[in-house]
């Protein structure tokens, strides 16, 4: 059972020559833009093995030669298939940590107790623990620092780095404002380490490890872009899409100190290590006719034309043969001859995408719909990752399934307890005990259980506490009521709500388990009791704390496991997007349009996840609250399509078919 299918869906638009070169001429035409050196991997566990043997074949060359590796390492989730690749290499393949020293490039800042999550705890965890590596060669900011010290211990973690001839490698993570390490925006070329301040993008993003955005650390410890620049060897990694718009400035842009990482241009010993993901805003991938000559598939062609029309600020249909000429797409019009001929086929090609039966057209010719006319109605399945994700991301196509009179199922994967704050849940609690005591004073037991968890949210609970499971099923329960209420707004049956709880998500912390059979299985029954022949799925990987993406794996998991049911034969999965990102209309292959009135609609349905405004802690780096994030990316998907020559809606909702096996 394969457990990682989201990562094999691949859009038809990266051949592999352009991520890896056949020869240095071919490397050097595609890399022009490029001004760090960077190597593009398929995937996140690829790029991390070579990362990995990297650092091996540096620990061994050096204790052939008999001296110490100096290494300095970061925590965060990018390096962890690092540290697994290394554990592994120590365990299977006899790799020694003998002769390492390791320093942790940054700390948060002040600690409260070892147990805090921490990148010297997680160094611990995932690398140092697992091997044959001395403790006394950890060298890391304690939790225990003496504040009116600071300073003098910031001097002295620099000192012994330079006591061992600096670092030999470094490995470090990027952030979404391109920090390196925590050397935030401003940060100077000649910064050594020093406590620093968290820019509110980096508190936001580190928010997923944490309950609350209360208990994000203000500052941390870091070592500076010259103890960066001084070590002999420099590596960053990233990996997924949520990287991708930064990374592009990181790699092609100039060297700026409000972009850190851009630092590493200057680096003679530098390069970054990216999975496609991560790289897909590169210009030998986004753009690849600038550096020289395309595979032209259908959907490049569609990009290079919408590329085209925002350079010259043209509809589609009068983009003209000078256009192409000056912008270096001639090899088109020897493709097809002229502009006109090329126009009038994408024109086609993005106008057969918009449809307002997303379930398909009763009695309609469907050569050219994004979906088939029969069966109809259809029986249809949408997978919401979390209570609130279907009226998010597609309320509008979730309004119009139920109208057009389909049999529509929700599915909601996981409960979404931790996303509910404690106030939510004292209000919810003081409510019913009213209620109690006014027409059920015999309920001690209730009682007693709504007053200790009273006590333990008002007086106890402190930073990094877990909720008790009575917490727990209550906050389960406030997400549970607010997707009804939004469902049956929309008009969606009562026994049409599923709720599936998958296991890997009920940790009751902010960390979650692995995707299992278990999981798969509970999606397979499910799935196996309705037969869909639709199945919408959330396919937003640039999700900034992965429950998507385990989401999507279990969805796509079960998928492939029933594929050779002769239901699933007459099955179209969809694919929408969340609150973060778009597809790319290069991608779009069905887009189903909102009046004025089914915007305000679906409005109207994500506010009916009360809890979920503005004490929502996983918001990513953008503040506004998910309607507003929803209305304003269907809206310039609809002003995409206008400008391009089509139609003029209030808004769109735009979909990727997935095919099984590809």
């Amino acid at each position: 059972m394969n457990f990682n299918l989201s990562s094999k869906i691949t859009f038809e638009r990266i051949p592999e020559r352009y991520y890896r070169p056949s020869d240095a001429f071919e490397n050097l035409r595609q890399t022009r833009y490029e001004k760090l050196r960077t190597e593009i991997y398929n995937n996140e566990k690829e790029g991390a093995r070579v990362i990995a043997c990297e650092i091996a074949e540096l620990i061994i060359s050096k204790k052939n030669a008999g001296e110490n590796c100096v290494l300095g390492l970061s925590g965060g989730s990018s390096p962890l298939d690092v540290y697994a690749e290394l554990v592994r290499l120590h365990k299977k393949e006899g790799l020694s940590f003998s002769n390492v020293i390791v320093f942790n490039v940054t700390e948060f800042f002040p600690l409260s107790n070892p147990l805090q999550h921490s990148n010297s705890r997680l160094l611990r965890e995932h690398l140092l623990n697992k091997v044959d590596f001395n403790p006394a060669n950890f060298y890391t900011p304690d939790f225990n620092i003496d504040r009116s010290n600071i300073y003098e211990f910031c001097r002295k973690y620099e000192q012994q780095i330079e006591n061992f001839g600096n670092l030999d490698l470094v490995l470090v993570s990027i952030g979404l404002i391109g920090n390196i390490a925590y050397n935030e925006p401003g940060s100077q070329v000649s910064s050594i380490t020093r406590l620093m301040l968290l820019d509110h993008v980096s508190r936001r993003d580190l928010k997923q490890f944490y309950n609350s955005m209360s208990e994000v650390p203000a500052s941390a410890i870091t070592i500076g872009l010259s103890t960066i620049i001084n070590a002999k060897k420099v590596i960053l990694s990233a990996w997924g899409e949520y990287k991708a718009t930064i990374l592009k400035e990181v790699i092609e842009g100039k060297v700026d100190d409000n972009v850190p990482a851009s630092i590493l241009q200057i680096h003679k010993n530098a390069k970054a290590v990216l999975d496609l993901d991560a790289a897909q805003m590169l210009t030998r991938l986004s753009y690849p006719w600038l550096v020289g000559p395309c595979d032209w598939t259908d959907k490049m062609i569609r990009r290079a034309i919408v590329w085209l029309c925002t350079q010259t600020n043209k509809p589609i249909l009068k983009l003209t043969n000078k256009d192409y000429n000056q912008h270096g797409l001639d090899e088109l019009l020897s493709l097809y001859g002229s502009a006109y001929d090329v126009n009038i086929r994408i024109f086609n090609d993005l106008q057969h995408t918009i449809t307002g039966w997303p379930g398909g057209k009763p009695d309609a010719d469907d050569t050219h719909r994004p979906e088939r006319a029969k069966p109809f109605p259809k029986r249809v399945v949408i997978f919401s990752p979390h209570p609130d994700d279907d009226v998010i991301s597609m309320g509008g196509t979730f309004q119009r399934l139920v109208d057009q009179k389909h049999e529509v199922h929700v599915v909601y994967q996981t409960s979404g307890n931790i996303a509910v704050g404690d106030d939510e849940v004292i209000r919810s609690i003081s409510v019913v005990k009213n209620l109690i005591n006014n027409y059920d004073s015999d309920s001690k037991n209730l009682i007693s259980i709504f007053d200790s968890s009273l006590d333990f949210l008002k007086n106890k609970k402190s930073t990094g506490d877990t909720d008790s499971s009575e917490i727990l099923y209550i906050k389960g329960q406030i997400r549970r009521e607010e997707a009804r209420g939004a469902c049956r707004f929309v008009g969606a049956k009562p026994e049409n709500i599923h709720f599936l709880d998958l296991p890997f998500y009920e940790t009751g912390k902010v960390q979650k388990g692995k995707l299992t059979e278990i999981d798969v299985h509970k999606t397979i029954e499910l799935l196996t009791k309705i037969e869909p022949h639709q199945i919408f799925v959330a396919g937003d990987l640039a999700d900034p704390h992965g429950t998507h993406k385990v989401c999507l794996n279990a969805a796509l998991a079960a998928i492939a496991e029933l594929k050779n049911e002769q239901w699933m034969k007459d099955c179209r999965i969809w694919m929408y997007r969340g609150a973060w990102a778009e597809w790319e209309i290069d991608h779009i292959e069905m887009a189903v349009p909102m009046s004025p009135e089914q915007l305000r609609s679906k409005r109207n349905s994500i506010l009916k996840h009360q809890s979920q405004m503005e004490s929502a802690p996983f918001m990513g780096g953008d503040e506004r609250l998910f309607w507003q994030r929803a209305e304003e990316r269907n809206k310039a998907t609809a002003d995409l399509y206008n400008k391009l020559g089509l139609a003029s809606y209030e808004a769109i909702e735009a979909f990727v078919e997935y095919k099984p096996g590809n």
